[in-house]
């Protein structure tokens, strides 16, 4: 007696038997995603330790197992100094910040203040300036002879300055106010979203102004204000561009700019010394970022978002109202239109004279003619673009793939999830340092090439891909890849024909915010760019360590006006999508 199987369609054994090869296809894919992902991150992490742990003999071998690069930074005392001077830079600029920033979301979003506009304008303008930029004209607008201390000296006949900007106040100073318009952004869409009932409440019930900030505003913005702040700090103790531009005269040494004369000051790089700082720097980062996660998940129990899908009164600030409007004006003007301003008039003098009406006299347009006409600087505008493009289409393209996996819990997401996250914890010269021992050691020829940038462009920018893929996918409704895969679709036509086209928009959000940041990234290829691969940051940090303003001026302000007009575009997918500036 045979045994025969109905094969009808529709059938158990037909349903199973199609699970099962299914099955294999997501299989392979995720394992694909796994080895793309492990190739990207395993090497620099691998010759990091390896030249942390390890004796680097003279011909590039390693030797035995030593502890020698560790213990040299505390003896020498180095690393307390610049780890306290990291700290205490990180979390002043943290707490500046946040005070700035949530003072005028809330102010945006919740009051009747005039000109609150102009903040949004502020912000979006300010995604496309590069902070190196923001160094050189600070600089020049509060040096020893910029406008601030010559008018302090004329005033009190004083012969000192008023302030000191080569100094940790003057680094808290330009970070600050280079990270206040993304922590305005980052609060004003927690603002948005919140629940006003209890601050209209309290206002309805006599509460003053005051009163309800501190007793209703400041307590529901509990969550916003931890996760922001530990972003900021943790972006804070990752800087290299403001802390070495503007601490160095001074000798003030933090954390990374150690890892950088770690390789670029010393003759021969003590590279084992660098990856020992960079070991230490990324197990504080992970910490934080731990922290971070933990806070990320508690966050729900603060939850005052209504779903009513309206917009809260405005709250009458009656006579403080001007008061408001002049707040916004002032943190526009200070954040943007007085370092523009300062470019502009470095960049309309010849040799970046101090602002005076007899310098009027010698303005000229020659600097934005040389940068317009040199192949030079055409050249770092085509390396600039051609990395930060590459970077973003090779990420988005992975993320999509990862993203979808992991939203929808297919095979091995859970692993995948945490592989592109991984970055996170590896500042931006840290994987500098790592990725230029990884390109010394291939056998393809990548150092000092334009593809060494582009691979630590997408190691970087991994896990905010991610954010943007894994978002889009849970804003697209399950029934349509199950009506898909019931009318006979295998999950890779799904994924082509359903997922691709409806995330679409989430795709350009991301390749357009991971182009702006990599096209203005500076810590990430400071040392793996040659002489003919510098980036615009690249070009300008070089540029401004050797006193070379007046063309650094024109130079970023032609390019801070090509990338302004891209984040428009990025502000403009993002308010389409309802979603904020890290996704939805």
């Amino acid at each position: 007696m045979t045994l025969q199987i109905s094969r009808e369609q529709g059938s158990p054994v037909d349903v199973a038997l199609v699970g099962r090869k299914r099955a294999n296809p997501l299989t392979l894919l995720a394992g694909g995603m796994m080895l793309v992902i492990a190739i990207l991150i395993v090497p620099p992490v691998f010759v990091l330790l390896q030249n942390s742990l390890f004796v680097t003999n003279p011909d590039g071998s390693h030797g035995a197992i030593t502890f020698e690069y560790f213990v040299s930074l505390f003896q020498e005392d180095g690393i307390l100094r610049s780890g306290a001077n990291s700290l205490k830079f990180a979390v002043l600029t943290t707490f500046f910040s946040l005070v700035l920033g949530g003072s005028l979301a809330w102010i945006v979003e919740r009051t009747d203040a005039p000109f609150r506009g102009l903040a949004f304008l502020m912000s979006v303008v300010s995604l496309g300036i590069p902070l190196i930029i923001y160094v050189p004209a600070w600089l020049s607008f509060l040096g020893p002879i910029g406008p601030v201390n010559e008018i302090y000296r004329t005033l009190s006949g004083d012969s000192g300055n008023l302030f000191e900007v080569n100094s940790i106040a003057g680094m808290v100073l330009i970070e600050t106010l280079g990270w206040l318009p993304l922590s305005f952004l980052l609060f004003a869409a927690n603002f948005r979203a919140a629940n006003a009932e209890l601050e209209e409440a309290a206002r309805m019930s006599g509460a003053s102004i005051a009163s309800m900030v501190w007793r209703i505003s400041i307590p529901l913005a509990a969550p916003a204000v931890f996760a922001v702040g530990l972003f900021i700090l943790i972006s804070a103790l990752q800087s290299f561009d403001v802390p070495k531009l503007v601490g160095t005269s001074a000798n003030i040494k933090l954390l990374t700019t150690d890892i950088y004369d770690s390789i670029r000051a010393a003759v021969p790089p003590k590279v084992g010394l660098a990856s020992a700082y960079s070991v230490i720097l990324s197990i504080a980062v992970a910490g934080l970022m731990y922290f971070y996660s933990r806070v990320s998940r508690n966050a729900s129990r603060y939850a005052t978002v209504t779903g009513k899908g309206y917009r809260p009164r405005l709250l009458p600030l009656g006579r403080y109202r001007w008061l408001g409007g002049a707040f916004v004006i002032t943190t526009v003007f200070v954040v943007l239109a007085v370092p523009l301003l300062s470019l502009l008039w470095i960049a309309l003098t010849p040799y970046s004279e101090p602002i005076s009406v007899a310098a009027l006299s010698t303005l000229t347009l020659e600097n934005f003619a040389i940068v317009l006409g040199s192949s030079d600087y055409l050249g770092l505008v085509l390396n600039t673009v051609v990395s930060a493009a590459a970077a973003a289409t090779i990420t988005m393209a992975i993320m999509v793939v990862c993203g979808w996996l992991v939203a929808r819990r297919r095979r091995f997401h859970a692993v995948i999830d945490q592989m592109t996250a991984m970055p996170m914890l590896i500042p931006g010269i840290v994987l500098s340092v790592a990725m230029m021992d990884v390109a010394l050691r291939s056998p393809i020829p990548l150092y000092s090439t334009l593809s060494i940038i582009v691979i630590a462009f997408v190691i970087h920018y991994m896990p905010y891909g991610m954010r943007y893929t894994f978002g889009g996918v849970l804003q697209i409704h399950r029934e349509l890849e199950e009506s898909a895969g019931v009318s006979g679709a295998s999950s890779l036509a799904v994924l082509r024909r359903i997922v691709v086209p409806l995330l679409w928009p989430a795709v350009l959000a991301g390749w357009i915010f991971i182009f702006l940041n990599a096209s203005r990234d500076l810590s990430t290829p400071i040392i793996l760019a040659g002489p003919d691969t510098k980036t615009i940051a690249v070009a300008i940090f070089d540029q401004a360590a050797n006193g070379e303003f007046s063309e650094v001026a024109a130079l970023g302000l032609l390019w801070s006006l090509l990338m302004s007009s891209v984040a428009m575009i990025f502000y403009v997918c993002m308010r389409r999508r309802g979603g904020n500036l890290f996704g939805p």
